[in-house]
């Protein structure tokens, strides 16, 4: 099982990212996938699912209404498309397969 993330950066608050995450290894198209998150000093949350065919997601009252998870099967990734992002969104993300394999996280910094 492979996860690799990306589309990690500096961004000023109130922008806007969009995370990928290439998964290989598994069939991707019957797990759900995750996102989570840690941040400095903190322990790693639970950011948003979505259900293997994509019908289903769900967030952390944190990130809800400004968070937006996808996934495209055809491709094998996942997707998490950030906006009004704020200072406190700072933090390592990691996608997960169901919360049994993780990858190496792609970093996510908002600031001025």
């Amino acid at each position: 099982v492979q996860l690799v993330e990306s589309g990690g950066g500096l961004v000023q608050p109130g922008g806007s990212l969009r995370l990928s995450c290439a998964a290989s290894g598994f069939p991707f198209s019957t797990y759900n996938m995750r996102w989570y998150r840690q941040a400095p000093g903190k322990e790693r949350e639970w950011v948003a699912t979505i259900t293997s065919g994509g019908g289903n997601r769900n967030y952390a009252d944190s990130v809800k209404g400004r968070f937006t998870i996808s996934r495209d099967n055809t491709k094998n990734t996942v997707y998490l498309q950030m906006n009004s992002l704020k200072p406190e969104d700072t933090a390592v993300y990691y996608c997960s397969r169901s919360g049994l394999n993780w990858g190496n996280g792609t970093l996510v910094t908002v600031s001025v």
